[in-house]
């Protein structure tokens, strides 16, 4: 973590942030040679699945560790240090959990089962709703992905992209728009769309390489998936219910704890370059310049404001009563860690100069994976907007 440690932490807290940092320092070492292949790390997705990540955010009752929001965002900003495309996979996965876990949507066979697998076999799981077509369904917009009602269960067919962790996945959240659901049959009114569990080797599911030199990203295999009459017993079908705040939240943290891991990455490995970085002409090292410790000051003072918002933000929620009143703050949240990720691997280029555009450091694979945070939703301009409406009333 270097210099954005965390003060005061539990025993819990400490708990878990030392297994992202255990995982996000092996990690590190491979991270830059997978990036380069575009391919997926198998051995790093292998080591989550055998650590106890990926119940982090499952509740200890079926033999999780039961992490809530804010043990969960502290935990996740350390992994996210190592490589980016593990973590976010691993935040995709927690960022589901927990919110199924924290608002109940899910019925008790389907979590259980779920929960089972997880803490039998480290599974991983990720929500799909994009489409090629579509975009993000947070613009509005109907799914082409149809699901339609047959005899015991449901037949799934279309396409879904931006599908991070690919084949290291072994369950889809499919959203989908239905089709053949009289009024009253699934919940007293007419339901236009659902989701449903898809195990990844499902009869009908393929995958196709879209995902080919990136901007960002590139060994998160977040390739299409397509659906063929892929067939959805009804007790994978999961019923439709009032939308929770604790689904919006818990992706908007996952998220900004990600993205602010990334910065904080490119903050430490700019620090360590500084302070060893002699050019002859100089004599000693960079560190030693105004102009460096400047924007190393400006970088750290950009992260910590963004993670000071965060972690508040995440407290509250813990405590909060009244959480719905929070989801404007985390919007707000989201908004400035993926900003301050951008703004600090910028910053961190310019401090190394050169050398920074090789693959001799890892501040070009910083610079290009926090880009990739300001595409998720909300977007700036949405952010802004919820805020401003908070305000005014």
């Amino acid at each position: 973590m270097g210099l954005l440690e965390f003060q005061n932490l539990s025993t819990r807290q400490t708990e878990f942030v030392l297994l992202a940092k255990h995982l996000a320092q092996s990690m590190a070492s491979r991270a830059n040679t997978f990036d380069r292949k575009g391919e997926l790390p198998i051995s790093s997705f292998s080591e989550l699945k055998q650590s106890a990540y990926p119940k982090l955010t499952v509740p200890e009752a079926f033999g999780g560790l039961g992490a809530n929001l804010l043990e969960f965002v502290l935990a996740q900003i350390c992994l996210a240090q190592g490589d980016t495309a593990v973590a976010l996979t691993a935040a995709m996965n927690a960022h589901v959990l927990g919110g199924v876990s924290e608002s109940g949507a899910w019925n008790f066979d389907t979590s259980t089962r779920i929960f089972k697998e997880v803490i039998s076999r480290g599974a991983l799981i990720n929500a799909l709703a994009s489409e090629p077509e579509l975009g993000s369904p947070s613009r509005g917009g109907a799914f082409r992905t149809v699901a339609k009602k047959v005899a015991g269960g449901w037949r799934l067919t279309g396409r879904k992209n931006w599908t991070t962790g690919g084949t290291c996945l072994d369950f889809f959240l499919v959203h989908a728009s239905l089709i053949g659901t009289p009024t009253g049959q699934i919940t007293g009114v007419l339901e236009s769309t659902g989701r449903m569990i898809v195990p990844v080797g499902a009869d009908g599911v393929r995958f196709e390489k879209t995902w080919v030199d990136a901007l960002s990203l590139r060994s998160s295999a977040a390739d299409d998936v397509v659906f063929e009459n892929v067939f959805v017993p009804d007790s994978d079908f999961i019923m439709p219910t009032a939308p929770s705040s604790s689904g919006t939240a818990w992706f908007w943290a996952a998220m900004s704890a990600t993205y602010l891991g990334i910065g904080i990455a490119a903050l430490n490995e700019v620090t360590q370059y500084a302070k060893t970085r002699v050019p002859t002409a100089l004599g000693q090292p960079i560190s030693s310049l105004a102009s460096v410790q400047q924007k190393i000051g400006l970088i750290e003072l950009t992260l910590k404001s963004a993670q000071t918002m965060l972690l508040e933000t995440c407290e509250r929620w813990v405590t909060s009563d009244s959480r719905d009143e929070l989801i404007p703050a985390l919007a707000g949240a989201k908004y400035l860690c993926t900003n301050a990720a951008v703004a600090a691997t910028d910053l961190a280029l310019r401090v190394a100069g050169g050398n920074a555009l090789t693959r001799s450091l890892s501040l070009e694979r910083h610079f290009r994976d926090a880009r990739a945070g300001l595409v998720h939703p909300p977007n700036d301009e949405t952010a802004f907007e919820m805020i401003g409406r908070a305000r005014l009333g």
